[in-house]
């Protein structure tokens, strides 16, 4: 298996931003409301008006240089509150319907992060490796969001400072390693003001949601059909929150939950990745050359921490001038926790580091940042803060708050959790101040929306899906009991089977239906 193919949803990586969430929280009245504001802004009745020049622009196709595939920029306002005002220009590619059949419209694809790149995820997986009879039907079609990857990207740090960055450790021991990482998020955060203090403001969840409006208008659809993963579902409710009259047929597969306060978020999916640990140690002790013995999980979990505390202690060599630290190992192991397909590449990674040679690990960690062989990122690490320190407060006032959360966190996981409650600090000193809050979404009046929940998924736990699913007015859940991050087009029939009628007849399963 193609080892890139875990990265498929783009979930975000332990250092920079303690996975998808990262690290904020809120629950204020006072964020919820700003929140419901903004939807009440971008409500249908107030589109055209001021709006109506973005929503009757004309695209412009070309060639991408990918065969196959075609680009165009999309046309957004900078700032909504301002639309005569500055202006965004956004990446979209799309494949048309290759037939037969009756063209269904567009559908629209995002892989999740926040920061992952929807035009690399389109022109590298979905535009070819959707289930056929989709592809036949649908002109599949993918757009960046603003501050991501080709539209106008949040930038922070060079290649060498985040090298350095993702280095810090993420489990300080004494108050000068505490010192070292609060710092290490202030200069984060200090690049991101310097090299992207214009987009930071106007990079949040609800924005993009309204340039999907925007795109949707222009591409000639009436409905928005959609397929969201990870970060992507809450990007999906988000537009069925604002435009739910306009809502079409949504996936929303391996869901968030809106509502809870992000501190309760990062500790459900700290559980989620100690319940995901569990299952791959649970197949590698019955192998005889598990690297974390045979003996049982809680074994196996034990030797996976001595491992963590030795290398924090004595990194080990990788064979460049990068040694495998406690960080940079966690970031590895927790990367191939999102497809089980990647667990026969840990097992092998762990044998080696433990063995004194790290290369397996930091290759493992550095596909996860996407961190490029010359040394540099995709901006994924940037944009993924910029987004969350802006939908959500800041989970901790400071370090003090973080050392008070540790223990919940090493209850909810005894492998990651205290390094996933320090990740967790990094929204605490973020430039632009936060403009929404967790609030329920409903989308009343919208079609059926199908709400997809793996039961074993580490960054997005199974309770999620179910939350999302109960919330909305329209919601319908469907169950993939197994292994890994999402479901769709990971092996199961069943599965691919209820999505495809979905989308191509508007038909969704059962609510409740379970897949295997």
């Amino acid at each position: 298996m193609d080892s890139r193919r875990l990265l498929r949803t783009s979930a975000t990586a332990l250092a920079a931003a303690g996975l998808i969430l990262s690290g904020c929280s809120g629950g204020s009245d006072a964020a919820a409301s700003r929140t419901t504001a903004a939807a009440r802004q971008a409500s249908p009745s107030s589109s055209p008006g001021a709006l109506k020049t973005f929503y009757g622009q004309k695209l412009t196709w070309r060639d991408c240089g990918v065969t196959g595939f075609q680009c165009a920029t999309l046309r957004a306002p900078l700032d909504y509150a301002k639309p005569d005002g500055e202006q965004i220009d956004l990446a979209v590619s799309r494949v048309l319907a290759t037939g037969p059949g009756k063209r269904l419209g567009s559908l629209l694809v995002n892989p999740g992060g926040p920061g992952g790149s929807a035009v690399g995820y389109l022109q590298g997986y979905a535009g070819v490796g959707y289930p056929a009879p989709v592809r036949a039907r649908y002109d599949m079609v993918a757009v960046d969001p603003r501050g991501v990857a080709r539209s106008e990207p949040v930038e922070c740090l060079t290649g060498p400072q985040m090298d350095t960055f993702t280095q810090v450790d993420q489990t300080p021991d004494d108050p000068a390693e505490v010192n070292a990482l609060s710092a290490a998020f202030k200069d984060f955060s200090a690049g991101c003001a310097k090299e992207s203090r214009a987009i930071l403001p106007h990079v949040s969840t609800v924005e993009t949601a309204r340039d999907m409006d925007i795109l949707r208008a222009v591409l000639g659809d009436e409905k928005l059909s959609y397929v969201g993963a990870s970060y992507g579902t809450f990007l999906g409710a988000t537009y069925a929150e604002l435009f739910p009259d306009r809502v079409g047929r949504l996936v929303l597969d391996g869901a968030m939950d809106p509502s809870l306060p992000a501190i309760d978020l990062n500790r459900d999916q700290t559980a989620g990745f100690e319940t995901s640990f569990r299952a791959f140690a649970a197949d590698c002790v019955t192998k005889p050359d598990c690297p974390l013995g045979t003996a049982s999980v809680d074994a196996a979990g034990a030797a996976l921490k001595k491992f963590f505390r030795d290398v924090d202690a004595e990194p080990v060599p990788t064979g460049e001038s990068r040694a495998l630290g406690e960080s940079l190992a966690t970031t590895g192991v927790i990367a191939a926790m999102y497809d089980e397909g990647a667990w026969p590449q840990l097992r092998e990674a762990l044998t080696q580091a433990i063995g004194g040679e790290g290369s397996g690990l930091l290759a493992l960690a550095d596909s996860y940042y996407e961190r490029e062989a010359d040394g540099t990122y995709a901006n994924l690490m940037f944009a993924n803060a910029a987004v969350n320190c802006l939908d959500l407060p800041a989970a901790y006032a400071g370090p003090a708050d973080v050392s008070k959360a540790v223990p919940s966190f090493e209850k909810a996981s005894p492998v990651f959790g205290r390094g996933l409650a320090w990740a967790a600090l990094n929204c605490t000193s973020w430039p632009t101040p936060p403009t929404g809050g967790p609030h329920r979404i409903t989308a009343e009046g919208a079609a059926p929306i199908l709400v997809v929940g793996t039961t074993r998924d580490p960054a997005t736990p199974y309770k999620w899906a179910q939350s999302l699913a109960g919330q909305l007015s329209s919601g319908t859940l469907l169950t993939y009991e197994g292994d890994g991050h999402t479901a769709y087009g990971r092996g199961s029939d069943c599965i691919d089977t209820a999505i495809n009628t979905y989308l191509l007849d508007g038909t969704p399963p059962a609510d409740g239906k379970r897949c295997s």
